[in-house]
């Protein structure tokens, strides 16, 4: 195999690395190679998605509320999205195969210490390391494996990365709840050891001989510490706003002005600096602002009620994690099956319509999730999440085109990473506002079924008479009614999310027709730089 290589293209220290322009892999290397990093990205993917069913177990094992436990996700999602934009600088640093085996290794070890925690901030933290250290794995899983293959084949190698990324969210609910409940929840960490070490070892075996050219540059030092402390501070605040009663905290009036004036500080520092750690300046095109808000705002939702569903079916419908798990997982099915056909037809057709089917049909579920009861069977959660499936496949591909439409191709690489940090920043944001909204509008519901109930009067008097006469105290009668309403009231409030949701990505289609359409037969290239 050839060594020789060219640098890669990438003009700013803050961007992912593109394509490496190398010999193609042949034969078991190839098959091997690939294999490798699907492994890794496969690892990748699934941490962000095997913890949502098992974020009760983990609650309640560490004592906190599963609204707290949801911190497990959000802070895994903002550390990845502040370590993303520096891929590319890391890459021309270290190269892109040492950084890459690099990252899988330490993401082994910080895996194996979030399965040590014993305490939620014990927990948090080792997610934060975790979620750091993985930034460069997808971005150069990709480049890796475009690397690997013949140009003519690029298609072909990015529908076999991107098939890769749907399985692990359909794996994750189903291992994440099997394991949840038959051995315990740390394992959903400790899994990813073997899988872990034996990537890093294929991958160094097979690539060490094709390292990218690396060299000194000066990296954003001021940018790079703004960015952490306006995200930290924003993700804090919308984590703890509800425990420490909103704006009547001086804590959470602190942390939004450190938010809000970091963000104005960070914006106008970017603007002006030589190598900014990310690239505001592409927010001045029209597909770019457009397509990454469209895709950001969406994926926030998405992932706010992708967390939602197990936190509901769990805690107030009965499931365990295995079934809860069950109900999420065929939302892979006609992703998987999907995607090929919209990896090669994207250069072709419209991808503005196949965005706005996407955002057409997530609407549809959202819709039918809204009319859910306590009473809703198992055959009646699984269709919408069935369906769903479809609006995933038509939904990234077609996006990110849009979105990298028109840029001179050493931009791409800094686009891919700025829409990246936008999205996996929504979406751990998403997470957060929908679990608090959730919480804040049982509140609402409860106090509406409650406010006409007169202890020994009507209905309630019935009910706790007949409590009490099947052997049940009156604190404990009370107690089992109270527990009534708050099913009630809870499975409300998640049909008011949906529906807020619902309507949500109605207004988006919006944003996706103030882009302009990609030249036919130059979108699928485009889609390749960024997930």
């Amino acid at each position: 195999m050839s060594t020789s290589s060219t640098a890669p293209a990438a003009a700013r220290p803050g961007a992912p690395a593109p394509a490496l322009r190398l010999s193609p892999l042949h034969g078991p290397a190839l098959l091997l190679g690939t294999m490798a990093l699907s492994l890794a990205t496969f690892m990748n993917v699934l941490d962000s998605s095997i913890a949502n069913v098992a974020i009760p177990a983990i609650s309640g094992d560490l004592g906190v509320s599963p609204t707290q436990g949801t911190w497990v996700i959000t802070s895994f999602g903002v550390a990845n999205a502040i370590s993303v934009p520096l891929t590319g600088w890391l890459t021309q640093r270290f190269g892109a195969v040492r950084l890459f085996t690099m990252s899988v290794l330490l993401f082994v070890l910080t895996s194996w210490l979030c399965g040590f925690a014993n305490s939620l901030e014990m927990l948090v933290f080792f997610r934060v390391l975790q979620g750091l250290v993985a930034g460069p794995m997808i971005p150069l899983s990709q480049t890796l494996l475009l690397s690997s293959y013949p140009a003519a084949m690029a298609g072909t190698a990015l529908a076999l990365w991107g098939v890769t990324t749907l399985v692990a969210p359909v794996v994750g609910p189903l291992l994440g709840g099997w394991i949840t409940d038959n051995i315990s929840w740390p394992w959903i960490f400790y899994i990813n050891v073997p899988v872990g070490l034996f990537s890093a070892a294929l991958t160094w075996g097979i690539y060490r001989q094709r390292e990218t050219p690396t060299r000194r540059l000066p990296i954003d030092t001021v940018g790079l510490s703004l960015l952490v402390l306006w995200v930290g501070a924003l993700q804090l605040m919308l984590d703890k706003g509800k425990e420490l009663d909103w704006f009547a905290s001086g804590e959470i009036i602190a942390m939004a002005v450190v938010a809000v004036v970091g963000l104005a500080v960070f914006i106008v520092w970017e603007l002006t600096e030589a190598h900014p750690v990310v690239d505001l300046r592409l927010f001045a095109r029209r597909n770019f602002a457009a397509g990454s808000v469209a895709m950001s705002v969406a994926y926030g939702v998405f992932f706010g009620n992708v967390v939602l569903m197990p936190l509901w079916l769990q805690q107030w419908m009965g499931y365990t994690a295995t079934s809860a798990g069950m109900a999420l997982a065929p939302v892979g099915i006609f992703a998987i099956l999907l995607t090929p056909l919209v990896g090669k037809k994207v250069g072709q057709w419209d991808p503005r319509k196949m965005a706005t089917a996407a955002f057409v049909v997530f609407a549809l579920v959202l819709w039918m999730r809204s009319h859910f009861t306590t009473d809703t069977d198992f055959a009646h959660i699984l269709l919408p999440t069935l369906i769903q499936g479809a609006a995933m496949a038509f939904f990234f591909i077609p996006l990110t085109t849009l979105t990298l439409a028109g840029l001179p191709p050493e931009r791409i690489p800094a686009a891919a990473g700025l829409s990246n940090f936008v999205r996996i920043t929504a979406g751990a944001m998403g997470t957060s506002i929908a679990t608090t909204l959730w919480s804040d509008r049982a509140t609402m519901h409860h106090a509406h079924l409650t406010e006409g109930l007169v202890e020994g009067q009507g209905v309630f008097g019935v009910m706790l008479q007949n409590l009490q006469a099947s052997g049940l105290g009156k604190e404990q009668a009370l107690v089992q009614i109270n527990r009534l309403i708050d099913q009630q009231a809870f499975t409300r409030a998640a049909d008011d999310i949906f529906l807020g949701s619902s309507y949500l990505f109605l207004l988006l289609i919006g944003l996706i027709w103030l882009t302009k359409r990609p030249t036919p037969g130059t979108a699928g290239a485009d889609a390749g730089g960024a997930h």
